[in-house]
């Protein structure tokens, strides 16, 4: 009888401390701020802002990237002295960035060269390193070479959002949500609302919907120049350009994509993403990112068909990160003007919105 023992007593014993560190972290962060953004009462309809930007590192991402290396440990990708790399619009970089420098591992950052500077500095700050790609659509080549260059592990956010997220429950985003609402006039959500990435989000609380028996409908807001939508509609990949809005849309249907989980998608122009990223500011006072925008913009859609059709009920999206860190693109009015987007008329209506 013969057997091979590769048993590693000191890389497994990193391994349970490592795990350790990520989940102290989970349980040193509070669940994550539910708002109610202030609709007319008399409509019968409440709109809620899921606040996902008071993670430690910023944005919902945080929590993916905590799934996602809790996933790369327990699998035994990732040991004590393992480069993890990223192919990142910035946001998961930003927070991967964070777990690696907790668990004093190097990290590299492959983004697209638009990213704005801003995220850059906060990668940066974190130890990690950025690996500027000109073309958005390399950065998934570029970090496989990275990772066989570096023998480190590419932690493929793309491929595995969908699958290291437990969408069961665990206090993930979407049991996080039911229970927040459970006090509320109408406790389950008429409609989520959010946007696409890697379509991690989406899939975990569309299965979590269905898994609950909840009545609760998914849209899917998608920016325009993003393959979700077309392919979505049409039934079948079809490659886009990619989204000019940074964290949501992609030039091609991520494997993490489920699109049999969505009730509805909702291609949200550029334009109207921003000035619904300003209108929020607006009227709460709350500095919000550009796939914010798009997701609220796709909510006042389905507010308005609720009103004119008498349906009273809650919707409920989310913010995705803060305004903070687009200072110099979605909130520089130069930039805007040199991009050609015009949030001028889009902005007039979405104000005229509430008073209707």
């Amino acid at each position: 009888m013969k057997h091979v023992d590769r048993h590693d007593p000191v890389g497994r014993a990193w391994v349970a401390d490592a795990i350790q560190a990520v989940e102290a972290d989970a349980n040193r962060s509070c669940d994550t701020h539910l708002h109610v953004f202030p609709l007319p009462p008399r409509w019968g309809i409440d709109l809620y802002l899921k606040d996902e930007s008071v993670h430690p590192t910023g944005s919902l991402k945080h929590r993916l990237a905590r799934s996602l290396f809790l996933y790369g440990l327990a699998n035994g990708w990732i040991g004590a002295t393992t480069t993890i790399i990223e192919a990142s619009s910035g946001s998961t970089a930003v927070s991967e960035a964070y777990f690696a420098r907790l668990l004093g591992l190097p990290f590299i950052a492959v983004i697209p060269a638009t990213t704005s500077p801003e995220k850059r500095e906060i990668i940066e700050f974190y130890g990690g390193k950025c690996h500027l790609v000109d073309d958005p659509k390399k950065i998934y080549e570029e970090s496989a070479r990275l990772a066989a260059e570096t023998d480190g592990h590419f932690m493929d956010q793309f491929t595995y959002a969908e699958r290291a997220t437990d969408w069961r429950g665990n206090n993930n985003i979407a049991e996080s949500i039911y229970q927040q609402m459970t006090l509320e006039r109408h406790p389950e959500p008429t409609w989520i609302v959010v946007g696409a990435g890697t379509g991690g989000t989406s899939a975990t609380i569309g299965r979590y919907i269905r898994y609950r028996r909840h009545a609760t409908r998914l849209c899917v807001a998608d920016p325009e120049g993003s393959a979700f939508y077309p392919s979505w509609v049409l039934g079948e990949d079809q490659p886009a350009p990619g989204s000019s809005i940074e964290g949501i849309g992609r030039p091609r249907v991520e494997p993490s994509f489920l699109p049999t989980v969505i009730d509805r998608m909702t291609q949200v122009p550029d334009a109207l993403s921003v000035a619904a990223m300003r209108w929020v500011r607006e009227v709460t006072r709350r500095d919000v990112g550009g796939s914010t925008g798009t997701n609220i913009a796709a909510a006042v859609q389905i507010i308005k068909e609720m009103r004119d059709g008498g349906v009273q009920g809650s919707v409920v999206t989310l913010i995705c990160d803060g305004g903070e860190r687009y200072r110099h693109t979605y909130c520089d009015d130069a930039w805007l003007a040199a991009k050609g987007i015009d949030i001028g008329p889009h902005l007039g209506r979405l104000r005229a919105f509430l008073s209707s």
